[in-house]
């Protein structure tokens, strides 16, 4: 799945891999069933620290979540390099509230309706509301952060937050900049994403005691799967359906941000091509998507998108070479198995 040819792949086929992916998926956490929910279990708790009358906010926020993937970051990191114990659940719960917190906050900035299959909570209470509910995330997840005994993961957790707080800024301001590289690009995106994905495994690994070039190449790790993640999550924004998705569609486009589908059209498109695509983003409609879609087909930007997740991939896998065979490290590299067949399914191509 990681390989460079490409060959379309037919609707029904398509099909058949994506439930594949669903059970791939299962069969990666499937260890891990007891540390997830109890990380569930004590996301849930975090409910009670809210003042009564802003429960209904914080329960709809903290529950309902997506596949996990943060915390399972975690409890597989702590695999390759050790044992999962208590320190464990309570860093995945604060990685995971400092994730949904941006999640709430993105979905005011994008005027997001739908996230996860549900409406956002904007949607449901308003900007305002939902503003501050992230901040009160935030503000949560790093007193629970200061609790450890050590300095080091409050630490660690406060320089990430930072990091993708700073990488958010960066994207925000250059938007509908049709300067804007992929250097700029990916550099965003490992702030944004990345930086979540690399604490997870950096600090799975480090609560395990292990050796400090194992964490680093953790950390690394998680960086390369993060920004491959988030190169798919943008390619999903154009080329996705809302129904595969769960989440509103077409945000980036509607917002100005440049992702890497439309960088290619920039860089390898004609001037009447990048003026289209410039005129799409500058003058944004409800069919901007549909109309954008073509202009990204004819210049390669899906097959040029995919190899450079790819590229990523295969970074992500060799960092783990230097691991000892475990179930840990097993289940990272089927992370990234994982995310390529997601990969493959989008879109329709290998």
């Amino acid at each position: 799945m990681l390989a460079t040819e490409t060959k379309v792949v037919p609707l029904s086929d398509r099909v058949a891999l994506l439930s594949e992916t669903s059970s791939d998926w299962k069969q990666i956490v499937q260890p891990l069933d007891p540390f997830l929910q109890a990380v569930a279990a004590r996301l849930a708790e975090q409910i009670h620290a809210f003042d009564a009358d802003l429960a209904c906010y914080a329960d709809y926020a903290l529950t309902g979540q997506g596949k996990q993937l943060r915390p399972a970051l975690v409890g597989l990191a702590a695999g390759a390099t050790g044992q999962l114990n208590d320190h464990h659940v309570t860093v995945a719960v604060i990685i995971e509230m400092v994730h949904l917190a941006t999640l709430v906050h993105d979905d005011v900035m994008d005027e997001a309706t739908l996230r996860r299959g549900r409406p956002t909570l904007a949607a449901n209470w308003g900007n305002e509301i939902s503003v501050l509910l992230g901040d009160c995330l935030f503000a949560k997840a790093l007193k629970l952060a200061a609790s450890f005994p050590t300095t080091e993961v409050c630490r660690a957790v406060s320089s990430s937050t930072d990091t993708v707080c700073e990488g958010e800024i960066l994207q925000t301001q250059q938007r509908r900049n049709f300067r804007f590289t992929r250097a700029d690009y990916f550099k965003v995106l490992s702030m944004k994403t990345g930086e979540l994905f690399a604490l997870s495994c950096d600090l799975g690994a480090f609560l395990c005691g292990t050796t400090p070039a194992r964490r680093t190449a953790l950390r690394d790790y998680g960086l390369a799967l993060g920004t491959a993640y988030q190169i798919y999550d943008d390619c999903m924004d154009l080329f996705g359906t809302e129904d595969s998705a769960g989440k509103s569609l077409g945000t980036d486009l509607a917002k100005g941000k440049l992702t890497l589908p439309m960088l290619v059209v920039l860089e390898s498109g004609d001037a009447a091509a990048q003026a289209k695509l410039q005129s799409l983003v500058e003058t944004w409609r409800p069919d901007a998507v549909a109309q954008l879609r073509p202009l990204l087909e004819k210049h390669g930007a899906h097959d040029e998108s995919r190899r450079v997740i790819r590229d990523y991939l295969r970074t992500a896998r060799r960092l783990l070479e230097p691991l000892p065979d475990s179930a840990g490290r097993t289940g990272l590299l089927g992370l990234g198995d994982f995310l390529g067949r997601q990969t493959e399914v989008l879109g329709g191509a290998v």
